[in-house]
This record gives C-alpha cells, structure tokens and sequence, in this order.
C-alpha cells in the first residue's frame, strides 16, 4: 500500500485548485449533483395508472330501461315535491376503458330534457343514460312494483 503513496508523492502537496473563471459552488449545488434522479421520468405515474382498476359498464336490459323511464317520469310528474332519490350510475373513465360506478342521494330539482340530464339541488348533473337504479320514497307505490 505504501507503494501506491510513493507514485503521488510529486502531487500530494500541492495546494487546493481554485478556478478563476468559474464561482466556488455551495455545498446544496455540489450534493444535488449526485441526488438520485428519474431516468425514466412518468413511468412511475404509468405503472399506477395501469394498475388502477375500473369496472365494465353493464349493459341494461330493454325492461330494466322501462322500469327507469317510468320513474324518470314519475319523477318529472312530481317534481314540485322536489323528490329525495338515490341513484346508481355510471361515469366512463376520461383514461381508460371502463369507469366507475357512484351511488348519490339528493333532492331533484329538475329534469333537463335537452341534455338528457337529473340535476339534484346540491348542482350535481346524473346524465340518464348512464343510470342503471333508482330509488326513494316517490317510488314507493303500488305502480311501479
């Protein structure tokens, strides 16, 4: 080992080298240089954007879709009673195949024949083509069952 020493022996003690040209970096500037970084940089995201799951959307039947038009039409026959609900519907995923379903509760306020759409009074717009149940005390008839 001592060997190794006695080759720099010329160079050992020569004094620090400070550029002229160049400002001394700062201990953060010289440690950032060796911080980790992304060689791959959105694989992280990708990964857990494939593993997120979503669910198929399932297909109604032309009876169940019956049964959903009379109670739309209940609904818009009463909805001066401003009629509590909850509803189960589907909202397609913006990124991938599929989606998700959501279950909301809410007073109707108004039925928007134009857009196809349920607005409750909390503003939150169901579209109906995408509803697969709903329920609440206005269905709680002898017409429907």
């Amino acid at each position: 080992m001592n060997d190794n020493i006695e080759e720099y022996n010329d160079i050992i003690n020569l004094p620090h080298h400070v550029s002229k040209k160049h400002p001394q970096m700062t201990i953060e500037e010289r440690s950032a240089q060796f911080a980790p970084f992304a060689a791959l940089t959105g694989y992280e995201g990708q990964v857990k954007e494939t593993a997120r799951l979503t669910n198929e959307r399932k297909d109604i039947t032309d009876e169940l879709r019956i049964i959903l038009d009379e109670k739309i039409k209940l609904i818009q026959n009463n909805i001066y009673l401003n009629p509590r609900i909850e509803v189960k519907y589907f909202i397609p995923d913006s990124r991938k195949n599929g989606g998700r379903y959501v279950n909301v509760v809410g007073n109707v306020k108004k039925i928007d024949e134009y857009r196809n759409l349920i607005i409750l009074d909390n503003k939150k717009e169901i579209p109906i083509s995408e509803i697969i149940d709903i329920n609440g005390e206005i269905f709680k008839c002898d017409e429907l069952e």
